[in-house]
């Protein structure tokens, strides 16, 4: 039988019950690693885990909103405790609490926004740190968006903290390289699902997959095979990368 490529690992991947998340943990169970999901609500971690475990995968799941410490601590530790170890943290938490013209967002929104999708990421990343540096290996991989290259039209605070994202990718990389833990970051276009408050405007989502090269949305599978290429030793030398999965949208600093 032949082991997958991240066989033997073990994965922590945030807000893992749906979308981008679950097929995120799904791919990584079925490439060999034992994967922890987690999610705000436990009726979602049950319902998540039901299915994983209906194809055979290895996962336990935890509440975790990432935005509080004590959930933090608590799903690293239960980790830690189950396993003995942490290799890989795929961080896909992130919220969009406003829509509307930038300026006419609320300080308590903004707050909001980035105190879950950049704060809370790094602070998570300093917790798991320590235990990838006791098993002299590492790979973390954030969850950006196309939106931190381009301002889109309602989500500008959104976009705004993921774009904080490429720089905290580039920042930590350069940082934990002489551990041995290489972080890089997935930007997702117009995934379904997550995407959809977008597709209220029905316009909208035509010019915008006219403007995809591939003329389509992609789907959360889309995703999962490149996060699962990063955290394999087929990424060995790439650290600080931003990998866009946008379908052909062309979208740069």
């Amino acid at each position: 039988m032949q082991l997958g490529v991240l066989s033997g690992k073990v994965a922590v991947v945030t807000a893992s019950t749906q979308g981008i998340g679950l097929a995120i943990a799904r791919r990584l169970a079925r490439d060999g690693a034992q994967v922890m999901i987690s999610s705000r609500k436990q009726a979602s971690v049950d319902k998540a885990l039901e299915q994983l475990r209906a194809e055979g995968l290895d996962a336990l799941g935890t509440v975790c909103h990432v935005g509080k410490r004590e959930d933090r601590e608590a799903l690293v530790r239960r980790t830690e405790r189950r396993h003995g170890a942490i290799d890989i943290l795929v961080s896909n938490a992130a919220v969009n609490l406003f829509m509307g013209r930038a300026l006419d967002c609320s300080e308590e929104a903004w707050d909001k926004t980035f105190e879950v999708n950049v704060k809370a990421v790094f602070l998570l990343t300093k917790l798991v740190v320590p235990h990838m540096e006791q098993r002299g290996r590492g790979s973390i991989v954030l969850v950006g968006s196309i939106a931190g290259y381009r301002p889109f039209p309602t989500i500008g605070p959104y976009g705004v903290s993921k774009t904080a994202l490429l720089g905290l990718t580039k920042v930590l990389a350069d940082e934990l390289a002489p551990a041995n833990i290489r972080v890089n970051c997935l930007a997702p276009g117009l995934i379904t699902q997550f995407s959809s408050a977008l597709w209220s405007d029905d316009s909208f989502r035509r010019r915008f997959e006219a403007a995809i090269t591939l003329r389509r949305t992609g789907e959360p599978e889309d995703c999962a095979g490149v996060v699962s290429f990063l955290c394999s030793r087929d990424a060995a030398y790439i650290t600080g990368e931003t990998i866009t999965v946008a379908g052909g949208f062309h979208c740069r600093l």
